[in-house]
């Protein structure tokens, strides 16, 4: 039965790993609402509970572009970022981006962020706080080693979360849990997790690089900010607001 179980586990790592943040318009059910019912208390260590945030309260014509798991290793991307000087969210699960940690110091150094979206892309809701925190403090010990930064901005995989990962979050120092409003699909169409269907200034938008059908990542890229554009806003830098 062990070893059964333990084949089934494997599996379903190796799925959440092909797969990676895929559905990225369709998160949990606890994530619909950041900031509806938002969780009181205090972590372990006594740090406040972070905030859960798919959209920035601002003036400022601004809306964010955050990327997941670190798989893509486009050149066209790259250049993209160091041509048109983008403040992306780059959120990171060392399994999946290990390989490529080479690629993601040159986005860094031409402007990217990176932050933390745990090291294995395990679905965190339900599991016991201890492997939360292992999750989340692994990857804030890894980026550390590997880059100088430790990251203060969490997402968890698929925007699935609990309060036990609320709590571990804040007690690995990550200051605020972020989802999304809105999502660009296989082709760079944006789809909208609630509230009107077109942006607003704040929103946090996720553009999904696991998409083996479809167009390149920078091509989506392109198209959103397109989009972003038409609105009258432009790329803000989220750590700036958050």
């Amino acid at each position: 039965m062990r070893r059964r179980r333990a084949r089934l586990a494997g599996a379903a790592l190796t799925a959440v790993l092909l797969t990676g943040c895929a559905h990225l318009a369709d998160p949990a059910p606890s994530a619909q609402r950041p900031g509806a019912k938002a969780a009181r208390g205090t972590g372990r260590d006594g740090r406040p509970l972070p905030p859960v945030v798919d959209h920035v309260r601002t003036r400022d014509p601004v809306v964010f572009l955050t990327y997941d798991d670190g798989a893509e290793r486009d050149p066209r991307f790259l250049a993209l970022i160091r041509a048109r000087r983008l403040p992306v969210t780059l959120f990171l699960t060392d399994r999946v981006a290990g390989p490529g940690y080479g690629h993601l110091a040159r986005l860094r150094a031409v402007g990217a962020s990176l932050q933390n979206h745990t090291l294995d892309h395990l679905s965190l809701r339900g599991l016991p706080y201890a492997g939360q925190r292992a999750e989340i403090c692994g990857q804030q010990r890894k980026l550390k080693a590997r880059f100088g930064v430790r990251p203060h901005l969490f997402r968890p995989p698929y925007g699935g979360y609990d309060t036990a990962t609320l709590r571990a979050a804040a007690d690995c120092g990550l200051a605020a849990v972020v989802l999304w409003r809105a999502a660009a699909d296989g082709e760079g169409n944006l789809t909208y997790t609630r509230g009107a269907h077109r942006l607003h200034p704040g929103d946090v938008v996720a553009v999904d690089p696991d998409r083996p059908a479809g167009r390149s990542l920078a091509e989506r890229t392109e198209r959103v900010l397109r989009e972003i554009e038409r609105r009258g806003l432009r790329v803000g830098r989220l750590e700036d607001y958050l």
